[in-house]
């Protein structure tokens, strides 16, 4: 089975990665929940997730193949379909068994159910969070998991650290039928997207996406409004997304993020990126209001 992206969302809080394409899928739970006995294993090798070969909607389950890794270092995060899910990280020396088949999360079309697609999205954010907190960012002495959270205790200093997610805004820029599109150097060849960028300090999300324009495009706007929000677990966003009209600016690209980027009629757009994304979200709606 090969499923394709929806041709619509209807709201973007529907959009994979987010919460909502999981309800009906999955449980989060904490580690310390973990009941033991068989489950289903999340195994992610970077962006790949390793799936049952010839059938994309099935995790493996059962004991873990020795040839993928410990089975020490699984983690269990809740509960997939009702049975115990662990998430283990899988070098990417290691070889694949015949019986499993490796499937890019990040693919066009990755042709897995958006709530499989989901759950590989947060196994990510989880793995860079687990990751990047073995250490105390205080006193860099070893960590322990609180029970009953994601949340860990420093061993000396008894600092507490939770996971981070990291608040991005991306924003589409109208000049009457015309969205401003930029191109980065390492997206796929003729592929263009939207102005994003990290909130900065002291900056609140409107203020970040007037200096992120400003900076990579030399392009001042009005009318910022707020759209909507998408989880991006690659590894730990939060993509608050956005819409402005032109004020003023000739483009002026910043030759160290972008490679491209222009105004480009609605009528004939350059190749974008994929359903699954925030931006392609906010270039869809756009479209669609300002058609007649």
């Amino acid at each position: 089975m090969n499923i394709r992206f929806p041709e619509d969302y209807a709201d973007c809080g529907l959009l994979p990665f987010n919460r909502a394409a999981l309800d009906n899928d999955f449980i989060l739970e904490t580690p310390s929940h973990d009941p033991g006995g068989p489950g289903c294993w999340l195994l992610l090798q970077g962006i790949q997730l390793l799936v049952i070969a010839g059938d994309k909607e099935s995790l493996p389950f059962g004991p873990l193949p020795a040839m993928l890794g410990d089975i020490k270092d699984a983690l269990y995060i809740g509960r997939w379909r009702g049975q115990p899910c662990r998430l283990l990280a899988v070098s990417r020396k290691r070889e694949i068994p015949t019986d499993l088949q490796a499937i890019n999360i990040l693919g066009q079309q990755p042709g897995l159910s958006l709530a499989l697609l989901s759950l590989a999205g947060l196994g990510n954010a989880v793995l860079h969070w687990e990751k990047t907190s073995r250490c105390c960012d205080n006193c860099g002495a070893k960590m322990l998991r609180l029970r009953n959270e994601w949340g860990k205790k420093c061993v000396t200093c008894s600092a507490q650290h939770y996971p981070r997610i990291h608040p991005c805004i991306i924003v589409l820029v109208r000049r009457g039928r015309e969205l401003l599109l930029v191109r980065k150097p390492e997206w796929p060849a003729e592929r263009f997207g939207l102005v994003a960028g990290f909130v900065e300090f002291s900056e609140n999300l409107e203020q970040t996406v007037e200096r992120e324009l400003f900076e990579e495009t030399g392009i001042r706007v009005d009318n910022i409004c707020y759209q909507g929000s998408q989880s991006w677990p690659f590894p730990s966003q939060l993509m608050a997304g956005f819409s402005a009209d032109y004020r003023d600016g000739e483009i002026r690209l910043q030759t160290d993020e972008l490679t491209e980027g222009g105004w480009f009629s609605i009528d004939n757009l350059p190749q974008l990126p994929p359903k699954r994304s925030i931006a392609r979200w906010l270039i869809d709606k756009t479209v669609k209001d300002l058609q007649p």
